[in-house]
């Protein structure tokens, strides 16, 4: 089963950032690095899909997993030749994803293929039962009793 990637609470204002970050007419209008993706669970495993063609995924791109956050950075090179139109984005660009929470990146793996770069990796139950921390009686320091 196929299901959207959750990130936590949900608020008004959480709403509003994720409607801006997937807004892509909007997005594009900020950015000429804009990078569109599909986030979603299955079979375990959280997956993004990002919208990059015309790029050589061995030269061109660089996918990093650092503090909580999947980056996409690389560059798109433009071809040498007198234009009369260009509606292409060229030059560099970088896409940064909170990462739901549960997803390890102990097995990551990458692939692109007919323009769409695929990264995947496990993702644990996001329903997991809370734990009671148990609270100690009385005012002596736990760490100094011995």
């Amino acid at each position: 089963m196929t299901q959207l990637a959750r990130r936590g609470p949900r608020t008004p204002l959480t709403d509003m950032f994720d409607w801006l970050e997937t807004a892509a007419p909007f997005r594009a209008a900020w950015s000429d690095s804009y990078i569109p993706v599909e986030e979603y669970v299955a079979d375990g495993r959280y997956v993004v899909r990002a919208d990059l063609p015309g790029i050589d995924p061995e030269k061109d791109v660089e996918v990093n997993i650092a503090d909580d956050a999947l980056t996409i950075h690389g560059e798109r090179r433009g071809e040498e030749h007198d234009t009369y139109r260009s509606e292409m984005h060229y030059g560099s660009f970088t896409r940064r994803l909170r990462l739901p929470k549960g997803c390890r990146a102990d097995d990551v793996s990458a692939s692109y293929d007919a323009g769409v770069l695929t990264v995947s990796m496990p993702i644990a139950d996001a329903e997991t039962e809370p734990v009671r921390v148990p609270i100690a009686h009385g005012t002596q320091d736990q760490s100094s009793a011995s």
